[in-house]
């Protein structure tokens, strides 16, 4: 045993096992709650922000592992309302299953910080584990391919649990309809809520539009609305099959429609294409995209693990967004129409703004 591993145990620090599908273990120490959980392993490359990481729905059912060595150091903001959202995160919880990285800060500083990352993991029920060779649990999912495993105390024996192969986004979806600035004489959009970051909400209210906040399967036709967002979420797009038929509905009567990841993925499937899962997906906040037919890159935030196949669509639609290191698709756009999505997220949080300019495109769209 080696002298650190031992130095841990003597300290109290309880000992956790990461154990993939395909039988390979990764020892590590807790830092969060004390329960075996089992979900989806993804890697995330960014190298800040797990405040707004952990509370972003689209990582709803997965094990996060963090590929930048030491996390925790600026601890974790308060919990402050503006606009009847929480301010500093993008959901109310911690969505992951479990959280994975290489080494913990138990001392933290920041001028926002209420707490530390540990004290908040225990508080929301979220195991979380260090110690962990991420640089090697990184190689072994991108050669591999995201793959099931489990965080395992006590060599406690739990089964592995899929969450592509449950409707996840009717877990993350608000339950009864919500109204955001509600104002006189402004437009008013429509936000189908399949898992939605709060700055989507943030980035709309900025604009001076009316937003109303609908769940997933709700039939938003039956009310007035200027515009229609379809935002991200978690999980295999082609569960969202009423989400899927609203959409389809909104598109025959022309309604200006903006999607967000997830939504990329439901307004291609609303058109009539196909979407297929990524073999390790794209997570992280250093994603460059391409506008298509231009040399123009744009560095992104994304989170997902689907895409869309192009080819898969008929001629009136055309590609927006390319991802620059392996080509896959970044968004689409009806050439005559006013419908546009992009697989990235451009309100960001956490991440780089370059593309928040597309909240002004679709502003426009409805004027």
């Amino acid at each position: 045993m080696c002298p650190v591993y031992t130095l841990f145990l003597m300290d109290g620090f309880k000992e956790a096992k990461l154990i993939l599908e395909n039988g390979d273990e990764f020892r590590g120490f807790s830092f969060g709650a004390e329960h075996s959980v089992s979900g989806e392993v993804v890697f995330s490359t960014g190298m800040v922000g797990y405040p707004e990481s952990l509370t972003d729905p689209s990582y709803k059912g997965q094990i996060l592992a963090l590929t930048y060595p030491l996390i925790g150091n600026y601890g974790v903001p308060g919990k402050e309302i503006e606009n009847n959202i929480l301010k500093n995160f993008e959901s109310d919880n911690i969505q992951v299953q479990a959280l994975i990285i290489s080494d913990y800060s138990f001392e933290y500083s920041h001028w926002n910080a209420k707490r530390s990352l540990a004290d908040w993991l225990k508080e929301e029920k979220i195991p979380a584990v260090y110690g962990i060779d991420t640089r090697k649990l990184t190689k072994t999912l991108r050669e591999k391919g995201a793959m099931l495993g489990k965080i395992v105390f006590d060599n406690e024996d739990i089964n592995l649990y899929d969450p592509n192969a449950v409707d996840l986004v009717k877990q993350v979806t608000i339950k009864e309809p919500m109204i955001y600035n509600e104002k006189l004489n402004q437009k008013k959009i429509v936000v189908v809520d399949c898992g939605i970051k709060n700055n989507i909400i943030r980035n709309l209210i900025k604009r001076n539009l009316t937003v109303v906040r609908v769940p997933y399967d709700y039939d938003f036709l039956q009310q007035f609305f200027d515009g229609l967002v379809v935002s991200n979420g978690p999980g295999d797009p082609k569960m969202c099959k009423e989400t899927i038929y609203n959409i389809g509905r909104a598109l025959k009567h022309g309604i200006p429609t903006f999607g967000i990841c997830l939504g990329n993925q439901l307004l291609a499937l609303a058109a009539g294409g196909d979407t297929y899962k990524l073999k390790y997906g794209h997570r992280s906040q250093n994603q460059p995209c391409t506008l298509a037919n231009t040399k123009r890159c744009f560095i992104t935030t994304q989170n997902h693990g689907f895409a869309v196949d192009m080819k898969s669509l008929d001629e009136n639609w055309e590609e927006f967004f390319i991802n620059a290191n392996d080509g896959t698709n970044e968004g689409i756009r009806h050439k005559t129409k006013p419908f546009f999505s992009v697989q990235f997220h451009p309100e960001s949080t956490p991440g780089p703004v370059d593309t928040e300019f597309l909240f002004d495109e679709f502003v426009k769209m409805m004027k």
